[in-house]
């Protein structure tokens, strides 16, 4: 039997982020995915919900922690499967909930399902989402790795969801929720970022763009999250990597 667990992150009332995070048995052949679940006011939205193959166990993980039909809206950062391939079964649940994404790819994620009335379609400088009165703001990402790419930023939670921006692929005995030892984590990134972030001049624009938001959490959607210092500290390392690249 597949596991999620949940971790709540954040919590003010009923302004809360929770992290359902990698469960240690998954078969070795998916790559590992974090989801979260933002809820305010009794809403809730999922950002990058995952693939088909994980929904049972995200769905039960959420389910311990909020009502799934309360749930308003998923916010997809780009087309991936690992991202969004679970779409139809959450709308099998909810057929009312929304699909916010890159207006790139509105006609593209229609094939994991939906109709014309599920997809809100994000124009390339961002937007904001309205969660029941919480405003979450959509941060331009393109080209990280997605050519139409978003993060999402909660400026009450000082939180920024970063998608495969930070992502590690880190070996199974490193399971922890947070990066503790950045200069040991980050070895886990630097393959991946080398070789999907597509553009320098992209990461350079990201980099400028994120550096003027209060953030106290780094949220990717594969490996751990990044905290305090490291937030910077990672903002910092990825701006002088070089990326878009493969080596002969």
């Amino acid at each position: 039997e597949k596991m999620k667990i949940t971790e709540t992150i954040f919590q003010d009332g009923t302004h809360k982020w929770v992290a359902i995070v990698r469960d240690p048995d998954k078969p070795n052949f998916l790559v590992d995915t974090n989801e979260y679940l933002v809820t305010h006011g009794g809403q809730g939205m999922l950002l990058d919900p995952g693939g088909a193959e994980i929904f049972p166990a995200v769905f039960s993980a959420l389910s311990s922690e909020f009502d799934p039909s309360a749930l308003a809206a998923v916010f997809a950062s780009h087309q991936d499967p690992d991202i969004c391939s679970s779409l139809a079964l959450w709308l099998e649940f909810n057929p009312k909930m929304r699909c916010y994404v890159s207006w790139l790819w509105n006609s593209f994620i229609p094939h994991f399902g939906g109709t014309a009335e599920t997809f809100i379609s994000i124009p390339d400088e961002g937007m904001d989402i309205n969660l029941a009165g919480l405003t979450l703001r959509t941060v331009p990402a393109h080209y990280l790795h997605s050519s139409g790419n978003f993060n999402l930023y909660d400026k009450v939670a000082k939180i920024l969801f970063s998608g495969d921006v930070g992502a590690a692929l880190l070996p199974a005995d490193q399971n922890g929720l947070f990066v503790e030892d950045f200069d040991k984590h980050i070895r886990h990134a630097e393959g991946f970022h080398r070789r999907w972030m597509g553009s320098n001049e992209a990461k350079r624009r990201w980099c400028e763009r994120v550096s003027q938001l209060e953030i106290d959490m780094l949220c990717p959607q594969h490996g751990a999250i990044y905290r305090g210092a490291d937030v910077q500290r990672f903002i910092s390392w990825f701006d002088d990597l070089q990326v878009g690249i493969v080596k002969g």
